[in-house]
């Protein structure tokens, strides 16, 4: 499978993390009143979690035998894309005055690059 076709099914699938991102930020920042951050990174871990398993069956074809680390080490670079994820969000709606969901928008677009290099170099080679 190349390259390309990879990353744009890691795109899809990313997309359908993107409704579950999206909805669960928006369910715990406008109705459950959590603060912003904190239902951005909830959202962004729901959504890290889904795409774990739709990447390893769909997109990667992964037959590891260790799920636990290799879902572990996806975690891990959606932990350091959520801190990228956090601080794009931060620079363009803190200080610049973007709308949120504008800038949480642009930072899915930074983070994705970064979840799907580490992932087709490190965790699904």
């Amino acid at each position: 499978m190349t390259f390309i076709w990879k990353f744009i099914k890691f795109c899809l699938v990313g997309g359908s993390g993107m409704i579950v991102d999206f909805g669960s930020t928006y369910a715990c920042k406008e109705w459950l009143k959590i603060n912003k951050y904190v239902s951005n990174s909830i959202g962004f871990l729901l959504a890290a979690s889904t795409n774990y398993i739709l990447n390893r069956i769909w997109t990667f074809q992964s037959h590891s035998q260790d799920i636990g680390v290799q879902y572990f080490t996806f975690l891990l670079i959606a932990i350091i894309g959520l801190g990228i994820n956090n601080a794009v969000i931060y620079l363009l709606h803190s200080k610049l005055k973007w709308n949120f969901y504008l800038s949480k928008l642009m930072a899915i677009g930074v983070v994705t690059f970064w979840n799907f290099f580490m992932n087709y170099f490190f965790n699904f080679r």
